[in-house]
């Protein structure tokens, strides 16, 4: 899996730098939010879709994983910059009104203040 993590106000964004989020990269999603959410409790972290073309269900399901791993641990975890096909999933799944996503990096920053 190609990222990089960049904090900023001690919110980790994960900046996904790949077309896919399917079965090749969901596993090693899954282990890196592990060790992130589990560094310390009440992390924030934001990751960054904006190179994401398409995920499949197995990616959708790296993004629930670490949503309730974040919950479990009193983190918090939101997505940005979701295209539109990966959006369509997250709709067709239901999942809309439980993943919180953003399409600015500035109002997403903001959100883990309110």
């Amino acid at each position: 899996m190609n990222f990089k993590i960049e904090t900023i106000n001690d919110i980790h964004i994960l900046r996904l730098h790949e077309s896919r989020l399917d079965t090749s990269v969901a596993p090693e999603l899954k282990a890196e939010l592990m060790v992130l959410i589990q560094h310390d409790a009440e992390q924030k972290i934001l990751i960054d879709l904006k190179e994401v073309d398409y995920a499949d269900s197995s990616g959708l399901g790296a993004i629930l994983f670490g949503i309730r791993q974040a919950r479990e641990n009193d983190s918090t975890l939101k997505l940005l910059h979701i295209n539109i096909r990966v959006m369509s999933l997250i709709r067709i799944a239901k999942l809309d009104n439980i993943i919180e996503f953003f399409d600015d990096e500035v109002t997403a920053l903001a959100s883990f203040e309110a």
